[in-house]
This record gives structure tokens, C-alpha cells and sequence, in this order.
């Protein structure tokens, strides 16, 4: 584990943190914008969309702030990689100055919060192409080429860590792992799994966790589970690989990524029902230091699983 992960672990200790919910949902769902590609990042490019992420972050951190919880503050770079820019019309340049916009605009929001309050800057990438239909899985060198450019704007704009989401391969999670390290960047595996617990290839969480771990030279600090409903996995979580599950951020629905994709409506679930799931599963992972929320969970789900979580640890 090389020093900045080291130091951020330490900073971090025991503490849970808060993260916030499924922006791209709110967004298109709640506050009727239209998200290009489902794509955060084109909200940086009007003062509309820039108010309205201050918005839901500020919301979010009040709510951390109210529960006296640390905070990761992610930045809205998703999508923002070489492979979608292309998709959208837009430059490797143009690309590298949304990143960096990216993070200035979520350091600003945390230079206006109070100092007792901690507050991590998380830049995010996410896989290459759709998470849940791939066309192309990636070999670890290939993943390595392909995220390193937006890794190395994100390290030089000075992000906390680096945070991959919604992986279905673990040959692409080895390669955001290395490429991170390359930069001597903290940083954190999500990957999403099927109805049945699995990533889409079939291959197990444990196996792509194990078959990562193993890969890389600095491991990554922790593992996440993302955009699934607890009830998809919670009958796997047994092993000694449980310990990496570091954070889950859960959808609120129980259909399937493919029900999902077709859905015209939101399926915002039920709050109280997935805090109480969040609350089970805690107890089921004795790693976790960030709890949140992913499609269909806005505020109210992420206030009730903090309510759930925070004051009942390990």
C-alpha cells in the first residue's frame, strides 16, 4: 500500500461516512433535466445545470453535517472518459477540462463547510461502456490505456481518491487499480452484480475481488457494491472477502439492470425497507466505512440509511 493510501486509511479509522444518492435519477426524474448519455457531466456546462448540483450536493452534506458523519463528495466524471466524450462529439481535451471543472466546483463546495466536518474529494470514473450490456470486456492492459488519462487529470486536480463504479469486469477493475497506482492515487473497486449476485460474465464477486487483489501490486483500499438491491446479494456475502466490502451504494429498486433500462417511470422502492436492509447487511460487513445510495435513491433514502447505520456500528 504505497503513503497517500496509508494516510487516508488512518485519516478514515473507524469513521462512516456518507455519500450521496443516484444523481443521474434525480436529475433526469425529479428535477426534469435531460442527461445526455446519462451523463452528470453535461450539467457543467450551464449555469442551470451547475446550480442545480449544488443543490443536491449541498443537501446531501447538510444532511452528513446534521447526522455528524463524515462526508465523500464525488465528482460528477462518471462518464466523463475518452470513449464517451467521443460518443458525445467532444475532444480528449475537452474531456480533460470538464475533469478538472469537475473537481474544482466539489472542492469549492467543501472550502464553504465547516472544517470539523470531513470531507473527502472522490473522483469517479466509470466503465468504459455500458456497464450493463457490454459490448466489449476489457483486458487489464487495455482498461489500464484507457482510464489512465482521466485517472492522471483527476490525481493532478487533487482528489482524496479515485472511485471506479458500476463494474461488471474484473479484468477492467485491475486495470483502473493500476493505472490509479500509477499516480500514486488511493483508490476504490464497485462493481454491479445481476439478480443473482454475479457480475454479468457470471463470475462471482469473491472470484473478481480475489482475481484483483491478487493482480494488483498496491491493492485497492476497499471493494464497493453498486446499482443492485440488496436482496440481489445478500446471500452471497460469506468468506473472508466480505472484510473488502468498504462501501454500498444500492439501488432502490428490485428489478433488474435490464427492467431498469426499459422502465419510463422511477421505482424509488421503499425508504424504510432499504434502511433496514442497509442495517442488516452492516452487521454482515465489518469493513464498511461508506454507505449511500445508487438508482432511484435521493435524499430520504440516504437520511434514513444514515439514521440506520451511522449510530448502530459494528
Amino acid at each position: 500500500m504505497h503513503s497517500k493510501s496509508r494516510h487516508l486509511l488512518s485519516d478514515i479509522g473507524d469513521q462512516m461516512f456518507l455519500t450521496d444518492g443516484g444523481m443521474e435519477t434525480v436529475m433526469v426524474f425529479h428535477e426534469g433535466i435531460d442527461l445526455p448519455q446519462f451523463a452528470s457531466f453535461t450539467l457543467l456546462n450551464s449555469e442551470t445545470g451547475r446550480a442545480a448540483l449544488t443543490k443536491y450536493y449541498t443537501a446531501f452534506l447538510d444532511e452528513a453535517a446534521a447526522q455528524q458523519a463524515g462526508f465523500i463528495l464525488d465528482t460528477p466524471t462518471w462518464r466523463a472518459s475518452a470513449g464517451w466524450g467521443q460518443v458525445m462529439g467532444l475532444a480528449p481535451e475537452q474531456i480533460d477540462a470538464i475533469n478538472r471543472e469537475a473537481v474544482t466546483l466539489v472542492q469549492s463546495l467543501r472550502a464553504d463547510r465547516p472544517q470539523q466536518q470531513p470531507i473527502l474529494i472522490n473522483g469517479v470514473i466509470g466503465p468504459h461502456g455500458d456497464a450493463y450490456a457490454p459490448q466489449q470486456v476489457l483486458s487489464a492492459e487495455a482498461a489500464q490505456n484507457y482510464h489512465h488519462r482521466q485517472v492522471a487529470v483527476l490525481a493532478a486536480a487533487g482528489v482524496d481518491l479515485i472511485s471506479a463504479m458500476t463494474l461488471s469486469s474484473h479484468g477492467e477493475a485491475i486495470g483502473i487499480a493500476k493505472a490509479a497506482n500509477e499516480f500514486d492515487q488511493p483508490v476504490t473497486l464497485s462493481f454491479t452484480v445481476e439478480t443473482d449476485g454475479r457480475l454479468i460474465s457470471g463470475m462471482s464477486l469473491a472470484d473478481a475481488i480475489h482475481r484483483t487483489d491478487d493482480a494488483t501490486d498496491a491493492a485497492p483500499l476497499w471493494y464497493g457494491i453498486n446499482c443492485a438491491h440488496p436482496a440481489h446479494f445478500r446471500d452471497i456475502l460469506h468468506g473472508d472477502w466480505v472484510e473488502r466490502i468498504g462501501s454500498l451504494r444500492a439501488n432502490a429498486s428490485r428489478r433488474s439492470h435490464a427492467e431498469l433500462d426499459e422502465a419510463s417511470e422511477l421505482d424509488d422502492g421503499d425508504v424504510d425497507e432499504l434502511a433496514q436492509d442497509y442495517h442488516q447487511l452492516l452487521h454482515m460487513l465489518p469493513g464498511l466505512h461508506v454507505v449511500g445510495g445508487c438508482c432511484g435513491t435521493d435524499l430520504r433514502h440516504v437520511a434514513a440509511i444514515g439514521r440506520s447505520c451511522l449510530h448502530h456500528q459494528h
